[in-house]
């Protein structure tokens, strides 16, 4: 599944015709790190490799005074038929990657139960801190914010909720992990 050519695709379907510098500014507005890895320097790549494909095509440049030329791409309908394919494997993977601290975990037997806390409380530190983006960004509406946003929103503090709770159990059952011998 690929998220950045869902979002350029799905960009163009609805807003119409843009350039890259617009895809990055709307992966800012729409907060894609919430709901998606898609990296706003990675856009213009794929706007590269979706044109090849003949997903998109340019339709005119443009120039403001002096600032580099820009490509102004719109979706083709071979593209079209990729968003719905892409959305449609988007809704029916379930993807819950492992998490490496899993592994880590694992095979922490003989590392220093101290250390191990300080890990986890920076793990703890650094997720509380990543749910206060969150929150931060719920306080404030973007220009087109929906019903799905909302609940995209939602769905990004339920998973981090969930992994706070997680580190705290493991922080409160750290005793029951092995010490080192």
């Amino acid at each position: 599944m690929n998220e950045t050519r869902l979002f350029v695709l799905a960009a163009l379907a609805k807003r119409g015709a843009m350039h890259g510098h617009q895809l990055r500014r709307d992966a800012r507005l729409d907060r894609a790190d919430l709901w998606s890895r898609v990296k706003p320097g990675s856009l213009y790549s794929a706007l590269h490799r979706m044109e090849d494909e003949g997903l998109i095509r340019p339709v005119r440049t443009e120039q403001e005074g002096s600032l580099p030329a820009r490509t102004i791409y719109e979706i083709t309908d071979e593209g079209r038929r990729e968003l719905i394919a892409l959305r449609d494997e988007a809704f029916s993977e379930v993807d819950i990657r492992p998490d490496p601290v899993d592994l880590a975990l694992a095979v922490s037997a003989d590392l220093d139960r101290e250390l191990l806390r300080g890990y986890l409380e920076d793990r703890l530190a650094a997720l509380r801190a990543r749910g206060s983006r969150i929150e931060h960004q719920a306080d404030r509406r973007w220009p087109d914010q929906n019903s799905a946003d909302d609940l995209i929103l939602d769905h990004a503090r339920m998973r981090i909720q969930a992994e706070i709770d997680w580190h705290e159990k493991v922080l409160a059952d750290l005793v029951k992990v092995r010490a080192p011998r």
